[in-house]
């Protein structure tokens, strides 16, 4: 009997380069963090750092910063860590605590690292921040990983 061997998603890079390959392979095809004017700060095996300015069109009745875009900058973290491997991963499940609200014209970023990950489930913990470093949020998201799906292809 033929052992099934894993398939090989790195290409043979380091895990640094894998993350930066993978990022600038997703963010090309990441139309929501564009259109949100996302920017990665860093980005590396089981971690991303990205900021997003809060703009007008992102405030709700109470001329805050909607929850939504708050989350949704938490969850975009979240998703470039857990896929800094190059393999196929999505959310199973967030939790996300809103400690303060985000005004017009702060600079929101958002920081996910990677707590654990075994198997096809990984946790990660992701806080938001203003540019006063005051915290806005924290988010748990749980992963579930699709084994030998690329990304990207190297």
């Amino acid at each position: 009997m033929t052992e099934v061997k894993p398939r090989d998603l790195s290409a043979g890079l380091d895990p640094q380069a894998l993350a930066e390959r993978v990022r600038d392979g997703m963010y090309e095809r990441d139309q929501a963090a564009r259109g949100l004017g996302m920017a990665f700060l860093d980005v590396g095996p089981g971690r991303s750092t990205l900021t997003m300015s809060v703009r007008e069109d992102m405030l709700n009745g109470f001329r805050i910063c909607h929850g939504g875009f708050i989350a949704t900058l938490a969850d975009t973290a979240f998703a470039y860590a857990c896929n800094s491997g190059n393999e196929q991963t999505v959310a199973s499940g967030i939790s996300v605590d809103f400690m303060a609200p985000g005004r017009p014209g702060d600079v929101l970023t958002a920081v996910a690292t990677e707590v654990f990950a075994a198997g096809r489930t990984g946790v990660y913990d992701i806080k938001v921040t203003n540019q006063k470093a005051e915290l806005i949020a924290v988010m748990r998201g749980k992963s579930y990983r699709m084994k030998g799906r690329p990304v990207i292809e190297l």
